[in-house]
């Protein structure tokens, strides 16, 4: 089966994508700090297993850039030849720049951009040497485009990762590697969750739709990327948000 990691793949939307990858068939190496109780029970779920999907897990720091070769190497001599990459994990840190400890701006920027950035480099280099194509998807937000009091910096990693997929489509593609992103909306997830009701009331209210997506609505996206069916898309940007930016 198709092996896929899954950065950030713990909890929220990265276990909602690894959840969906896995009930496609393709078997997701979770990467994330920790193991948490609703990863435990997606990867011991019968409805996994019936698809002939599964779900791994591998703890991994993705701020320890220096150590994310050996992650590679380590998740190629468990699973085999790696087929997709979902740079999932992120931060999203909120406060004005001016007031922003600048700890604060080097980590979100070391996870949020530098990881993905360097991982992507080294699976890029497993795909290559397989010769079998692949598929790379990085997940960015609506933010990157619209921007957000609070959340510069973060807006600045998520458009980043943007021009990141553009050009690095270009780069690969004759290899038969797709990159794309997807840029959710305003997600009902923990990071949402903190904003209050009625932040969230007022993001529902403008959208086109008139709701806020769900975890299911970004996991179909990504799962469609890495499916046959979008093997010639690629340097594109899926935007899923309700129509928020309608």
């Amino acid at each position: 089966m198709p092996n896929v990691i899954v950065t950030g793949g713990s909890r929220g939307l990265g276990l909602g994508i690894a959840k969906s990858l896995s009930g496609a068939g393709h078997r997701v190496i979770a990467v994330a700090r920790r193991m948490s109780e609703p990863l435990e029970e997606a990867m011991s779920s019968k409805t996994t297993a019936a698809t002939g999907g599964s779900i791994e897990f591998v703890p991994f720091d993705l701020g320890c850039i220096p150590q994310l070769p050996e992650l590679v190497k380590q998740i190629r001599k468990t699973y085999g030849s790696i087929y997709g990459l979902v740079n999932n994990a992120g931060i999203g840190t909120s406060s004005v720049l001016a007031t922003m400890r600048d700890a604060d701006v080097e980590t979100l920027i070391r996870i949020n951009t530098l990881s993905p950035v360097m991982l992507t480099k080294h699976v890029v280099r497993s795909m290559m040497s397989g010769q079998a194509g692949g598929r790379i998807v990085n997940i960015s937000s609506i933010v990157s485009g619209t921007g957000y009091s609070g959340l510069s910096v973060y807006s600045a990693t998520k458009a980043s990762l943007i021009g990141f997929t553009r050009s690095l489509a270009r780069e690969v593609g004759p290899l038969g590697i797709t990159v794309n992103a997807v840029a959710p909306g305003f997600v009902d997830t923990e990071m949402t969750g903190e904003m209050g009701e009625r932040a969230r009331e007022k993001i529902a209210r403008r959208s086109a739709l008139r709701r806020m997506p769900e975890v299911l609505d970004i996991a179909n996206a990504v799962e469609f990327l890495l499916s046959d069916k979008a093997k010639n898309i690629t340097g594109t940007t899926l935007t899923v948000d309700a129509g928020n930016t309608a």
